[in-house]
């Protein structure tokens, strides 16, 4: 007689948590999955897949958003209580669940509570009970807290940033989760955490010494007597004690995962200060310049503060503002039906009103192009497509737009122009409108819409190889735009997931915590065994 498959239950939430933005992540922000739905989210649970056939899953609840801010409570509290009280009822229906996928970032605020992961977890870990496996896997930019750990009986996170193992890590902790029902019991964990909190953009595993680092996080994990290893980075974006880099190793033989959960952990440690920004990186006037100065085409430039993949509000206009005073930009004049059914002949590259002045040195003869990828405003982007139905392409309009919802840098900017695409339905940016100023070309959304794929322009009429200038909110450039640019750099703007963190005003870390605090003695760098 054969043992029958494991049940094994997936749930979750995940999101990106920026408190420094004044943008709320409610449930227009969520993506909710349930059931068979869920389970063939999972390109590794596909018929036919090896581990599809290994268990029956369960799909309950996963609710997933693009970063953004704070998550109100209300919404949080009806997820997990969602989660729970469906693994209560099929607990009490079908008896206990064998093992349990919890699918979480680990970098969620949630407003008025600290490590909201951890309170996910414990509320999960009360509801399955002791005897089954919890395996949890999130991004390495969360943050791993001892209550969190200790709940989790395996735990692990992504090696690449690019995140180009995301589906990787959850198939890995999936596997490891059948592995261990396998084997019979939770394997010994060791815990630490190292006292840094570095952004993403500089501790990119395309460059050393992260390279060097997360290679030996895929070493150890490898080692006998080891089932895992991880390494997490942290977030930056968020004020909580617990925003810091972790080590968890995670297998059966006690000395070998604490030796090389304290060596990991020493080796960031002592890295701290060669960590640097995946690319050169300067403020605005430098790498506009640079751009323009380049021979190379199409150059990126990534506008980093308001990036709403690391949790930016995205509809800060601070950098576009100053797009629309460069006379570089000024391009030729446009013609199309103005706001009278007549014809305007005149093209409109500045920021009216807003005191800009062009940067020096860039010439003001025009003639470049340029994208802007993206503003999001739902009032001017429906404006926008209301001049579309009625002129089509070349239509003119004004309107302003942006800093709805994050006006600290920069207030709405004027958009004067021709109308050159709208389309409706985007799954995340709903309308998507293409207003050209001079040289410029805005992408205007409805809603936020980060901008990764060569796709995402192309299927909007835009040719981003044939531009000089694209300027996307990202941080470091996703691998399809990587691979596109012949030159970028990071800009250094103002924003919710600012760069320079000292001057984002954390007060609430665990102190000291470099680089924000001064050491008076090395750090305790011991793991603890959990």
């Amino acid at each position: 007689m054969t043992n029958p498959r494991p049940r094994v239950a997936i749930a979750g939430m995940s999101i990106e948590s920026s408190t420094f933005s004044p943008h709320r992540s409610g449930w227009e922000a969520f993506t909710l999955r349930r059931g068979g739905e869920l389970v063939a989210h999972y390109p590794f649970l596909a018929d036919g897949a090896p581990l599809r056939d290994a268990a029956d899953w369960t799909g309950v609840l996963h609710a997933r958003s693009l970063p953004g801010g704070a998550v109100p409570a209300d919404v949080y509290e009806a997820v997990r209580d969602e989660i729970v009280e469906t693994l209560r009822a099929h607990r009490a229906e079908h008896g206990p669940y064998n093992g349990l996928l919890l699918d979480i970032h680990g970098a969620m605020t949630v407003v008025g509570m600290d490590d909201a992961e951890a309170d996910l977890a414990a509320a999960v870990r009360a509801a399955v009970g002791p005897g089954t496996l919890i395996s949890t896997t999130m991004d390495l930019h969360g943050n791993v807290p001892r209550e969190l750990a200790e709940v989790s009986d395996l735990i692990t996170c992504y090696r690449m940033a690019p995140h180009e193992d995301a589906w990787e890590t959850r198939e890995r902790a999936a596997a490891n989760l059948l592995s261990r029902l396998r084997a019979g019991g939770a394997p010994k964990k060791a815990w630490l955490q190292v006292p840094v909190l570095l952004p993403g953009e500089k501790t990119s595993t395309r460059i050393e010494p992260a390279a060097s680092i997360y290679a030996d996080v895929a070493r150890v994990a490898e080692l006998p007597g080891v089932l895992d290893a991880a390494l997490w980075v942290g977030y930056a974006w968020a004020d909580e004690p617990s925003c810091r880099a972790a080590v968890v190793v995670t297998g059966d033989d006690e000395e070998v995962i604490v030796r090389e959960a304290e060596r990991l952990g020493r080796r960031y440690w002592d890295a701290r200060d060669e960590f640097a920004f995946v690319a050169p990186a300067a403020p605005y006037e430098e790498c506009v310049a640079a751009a323009l100065a380049s021979t190379a085409r199409p150059y990126f430039l990534s506008d980093s503060g308001d990036n709403p993949t690391a949790g930016g509000a995205g509809d800060v206009t601070w950098t576009l503002a100053r797009l629309l005073a460069e006379p570089a930009f000024a391009g030729p004049a446009f013609a199309g039906p103005g706001a009278d059914g007549g014809t305007s002949g005149e093209g409109v590259s500045r920021a009216e009103g807003d005191g800009l002045s062009p940067a020096e040195g860039y010439g003001d003869d025009g003639g470049r192009t340029a994208i802007y990828a993206s503003l999001p405003d739902a009032g001017a982007a429906r404006e926008v497509a209301k001049a579309w139905s009625e002129h089509g392409a070349g239509g003119a309009v004004d309107v302003e737009a942006g800093a709805r919802v994050d006006d600290g840098p920069h207030g709405p900017v004027r958009l004067r122009g021709v109308v050159e695409h709208v389309s409706e339905g985007d799954p995340d940016a709903g309308i998507v409108a293409v207003v050209r100023v001079g040289g410029l070309r805005v992408i205007l959304t409805e809603r936020r819409k980060p901008y990764h794929l060569e796709s995402d322009f192309t299927s909007i009429g835009l040719d981003p190889r044939g531009t000089d200038v694209v300027v996307v909110k990202i941080g470091y450039l996703e691998p399809d735009l990587y691979d596109m640019a012949a030159d970028w750099m990071l800009m250094l703007t103002p924003g919710g997931v600012d760069q320079d963190l000292l001057r984002l005003g954390h007060h609430r870390l665990t102190t000291p915590t470099h680089p924000f605090h001064t050491f008076e003695q090395e750090p305790n760098l011991t793991p603890t065994l959990l």
